[in-house]
C-alpha cells in the first residue's frame, strides 16, 4: 500500500481524544456526590451515605476495568472500531437508563456504575492500542494525547453540570426527573454522540506499517526495554515485570482516585476547619474550582509525562511521577486548608495522576511488545479497577467513621479524619517508586 493512500495517522489522535472526552465522565463524579449525600431529614432526594456514594464511583471503576480485559481480546479479534462504537452504545444507555432509574442507590449502582463503566472499559483500550500500532516511534506522546480527553473531558462535564450555564444540575428538569437524574439522560446521550463519531476513525494501519523515516529499535539491552520483546498476554502474566508494573500502578493510581472521589468533602471540611471558608457553600466554590482544575491538570499530565517520556525513558519518569505524587499526598492535608493551596495541590496530584494513564500503556508496549499491547494492557489496566476500590472506599469509609463518632460526641466532624487515609496513598506512592527503580525488561524469548 502506497504512502498517499494511508489514513492521516494524526485522525486516530483525533478521534481518541473525541471518545475520552466522554469517557472521562467518571471522573466527574464529584460534581454528583454533594447532591446525592444529603439527608433526605435535610431536603436532600437521595439520602447516600458517603461509602455509598463511593461505591457508585468504585463499580464503575471496576467493571471499566474489568470489562477492558474482555474489549483487549474483542478489539484483536474482530477490529477497534466496532468495539469502540459498542463502548460508546453501552455507555450512553447507561447513563439514560441512570437517569429514569437512579434515585435508588441500586439504580444507580448498576446504571451509571456497573453499565456505564462497562461501556466506557469497551471503548478505553481502543484508542491506545490503535495509536501505539500509528505511532510506533512516539509511543508516549501519543498515548499521553490518546488518553488526555479523559482528562479534560471530566472538566468539561463537571462544568456544565456546575456551573456553565446556570449549571445543568440546577437548571435541568428532563422528562420531569430532578437535577442529577436529568444531567445523567443529557450527558448519556452526548457520551453516545461522541464516542460513536470518534470510532469512525479508530482502524489499524496496514500489517508492516513504519512512519516514514523510522526503523524498529533493536533488541533492548538488559536494563533498557524497547519494545522488541513481543509476548502474548500468556507469556506476559508469566513474568515477574508484570507483577511489578501492576503493582507500581495500583500504588500510583489509588492516591488520585482517592483525591477525584473525596476533593470536594475534603476541601468542604478543611476550609471550614481553618477559617480559610465561611461556610458550607463558600468553602464547596472554592472545592469545585480545585476539582476543575485537578481535571485540567489530568488531561496536561497525560501529554507531558507520556513526552517526557519518550526522552528520559519510561523507568526514570515512573519513578519520578510516582516520588511526586507521595510528596505531595503527604502534605496535602496540611496545604488543603488554604484556598491556593487545595487548589495547588489538587493541580500536582491531578497532573501526576495523568501521567499514570500515558507512562504505563507505553510501559506495557517497551517491556511486551507492541504488537498485543491492547490485550496486555488490559491486564496491567486491572490494576486501576483495585485501586478504584480501595481508594474512594479508604476515604469513605474513614469520613463515615468520623461522622458517626461525631453524633455522639460534639456532633462536629473532625477534619483529621482525612489525615490517615492520604497518609496511606503517600505511602502506597512511595512504595510503587521504590518498584521502579529495581524494574528491567524480560528477558527476550529463544527462537
Amino acid at each position: 500500500m502506497s504512502e498517499r493512500k494511508l489514513m492521516n495517522r494524526w485522525l486516530v489522535v483525533a478521534g481518541a481524544v473525541l471518545i475520552q472526552l466522554a469517557l472521562g465522565a467518571i471522573y466527574a463524579w464529584s460534581v454528583f456526590t454533594r447532591l446525592i449525600t444529603v439527608p433526605i431529614a435535610e431536603g436532600g432526594i437521595y439520602g447516600f451515605t458517603a461509602s455509598q456514594a463511593a461505591w457508585i464511583f468504585s463499580a464503575g471503576l471496576a467493571t471499566f476495568a474489568i470489562v477492558m480485559v474482555l474489549a483487549g481480546r474483542m478489539q484483536a479479534q474482530i477490529g477497534p472500531r466496532p468495539i469502540a462504537l459498542l463502548g460508546g452504545i453501552v455507555l450512553g444507555i447507561g447513563y439514560i437508563l441512570g437517569g429514569f432509574f437512579g434515585q435508588s442507590f441500586l439504580g444507580q449502582l448498576i446504571c451509571i456504575g456497573i453499565i456505564g463503566g462497562a461501556g466506557i472499559g469497551l471503548a478505553y483500550v481502543v484508542p491506545i492500542a490503535v495509536g501505539v500500532k500509528w505511532f510506533p516511534d512516539k509511543k508516549g506522546m501519543v498515548t499521553g494525547l490518546a488518553v488526555a480527553g479523559f482528562g479534560f473531558g471530566a472538566t468539561l462535564w463537571v462544568k456544565l453540570a456546575g456551573e456553565w450555564f446556570g449549571g445543568l444540575l440546577n437548571v435541568t428538569n428532563v422528562f420531569g426527573l430532578p437535577g442529577v437524574q436529568s444531567v445523567f439522560v443529557i450527558y448519556g446521550i452526548a457520551f453516545l454522540v461522541c464516542v460513536v463519531l470518534g470510532s469512525l476513525v479508530m482502524v489499524n494501519p496496514p500489517a508492516g506499517y513504519k512512519p516514514a523515516g523510522w526503523e524498529p529499535p533493536a533488541n533492548g539491552s538488559k536494563h533498557k526495554a524497547t519494545g522488541a520483546v513481543e509476548l502474548t498476554a500468556r507469556e506476559m502474566l508469566a513474568t515477574p515485570q508484570f507483577y511489578m508494573v501492576w503493582l507500581m500502578f495500583v500504588g500510583s493510581a489509588l492516591a488520585g482516585l482517592m483525591v477525584i472521589y473525596c476533593i470536594r468533602l475534603f476541601g468542604i471540611d478543611a476550609l471550614q476547619a481553618s477559617g480559610a471558608a465561611a461556610g458550607a457553600k463558600a468553602a464547596g466554590a472554592i472545592a469545585g474550582t480545585a476539582m476543575a482544575w485537578y481535571a485540567i491538570f489530568n488531561g496536561l499530565g497525560r501529554i507531558a509525562w507520556g513526552t517526557v517520556s519518550d526522552k528520559i525513558g519510561r523507568k526514570t519518569s515512573l519513578f519520578l511521577m510516582c516520588l511526586f505524587q507521595g510528596t505531595i499526598m503527604f502534605l496535602f492535608y496540611k496545604i488543603g486548608a488554604t484556598e491556593w493551596g487545595l487548589i495547588v495541590g489538587a493541580c500536582i496530584i491531578g497532573f501526576n495522576f495523568g501521567g499514570n494513564f500515558a507512562l504505563f500503556p507505553a510501559a506495557t508496549a517497551d517491556y511486551f511488545g507492541n504488537k498485543n499491547v491492547g490485550t496486555n494492557y488490559a491486564w496491567v489496566f486491572l490494576a486501576y479497577g483495585v485501586a478504584g476500590i480501595a481508594g474512594p472506599q479508604m476515604a469513605g469509609l474513614f469520613k463515615d467513621a468520623a461522622e458517626a463518632a461525631a453524633k455522639g460526641a460534639s456532633g462536629t466532624v473532625a477534619v483529621e479524619a482525612w489525615i490517615t487515609p492520604f497518609v496511606i496513598a503517600g505511602v502506597s506512592c512511595l512504595v510503587a517508586a521504590a518498584l521502579a527503580l529495581v524494574l528491567k525488561p524480560p528477558s527476550h524469548k529463544q527462537d
